[in-house]
């Protein structure tokens, strides 16, 4: 019979109590306003003992970064994992990572920054988040492979450009630029779309919506 470690239960409950303030302070004030003075005041610590847990600002940054996409790549495995067809799903999929984008954006600007600055410096949680979206769109490409309404010949090389056309629509400066459009960036968004479906061999009369 397996008991869990009382002192790494601890330890990990730690770190989620820092990671949780953090995220706090982050969505009020900014990631870049915040001290490890605040988090650590917040919780009764000192800032040696937020270090023993993190060994930098940088590290707690990249840990919240890594809370807040967790979101995207649940909503995506959910899609990925429903009934519908695989053109249905990658359609699905890719709106709702817009979605997500272009509503931080809106109503949570400062975590919309602090992605913005994971992106432009490649922070590890944002690119293992990355891999993962692209892991689940190889899988429904192969998906609609096997079912005859993909036409590709490499799955991979198909979701590598897939991911390459979406980007004016997941990158979250280009998605600034496109919120900024009003309702063409939604006409955008299903035209960028129907052009990946007609790229992957397939029409896109059951991916509206």
């Amino acid at each position: 019979m397996n008991f869990a470690d009382p002192i790494t239960s601890d330890l990990e409950q730690s770190r989620t109590r820092i990671l949780e303030v953090a995220e706090r302070y982050f969505r009020r004030i900014g990631y870049h306003k915040t001290s490890v003075a605040d988090i650590a005041s917040e919780l009764g610590m000192s800032r040696a003992n937020i270090y023993r847990f993190f060994p930098s600002k940088t590290a707690i940054n990249s840990s919240v970064c890594g809370l807040v996409v967790k979101e995207v790549a649940e909503i995506a495995l959910e899609i990925a994992r429903s009934d519908a067809s695989a053109s249905k799903k990658l359609a699905d999929l890719l709106t709702a990572i817009h979605r997500h984008s272009a509503r931080t954006l809106v109503e949570d600007r400062p975590i919309h920054q602090l992605l913005v600055a994971a992106t432009d410096g490649s922070w590890a949680t944002l690119n293992a988040h990355n891999d993962h979206i692209l892991a689940i769109l190889k899988a429904l490409v192969r998906e609609g492979q096997q079912a005859g309404e993909f036409k590709v010949g490499d799955a991979d090389e198909a979701a590598h450009s897939i991911v390459t056309a979406f980007l004016p629509f997941s990158h979250p400066v280009l998605v600034e630029q496109r919120v900024q459009e009003g309702e063409a960036a939604a006409v955008s968004v299903h035209a960028q779309i129907r052009f990946i479906m007609k790229a992957l061999g397939t029409e896109d009369r059951e991916t509206s919506g």
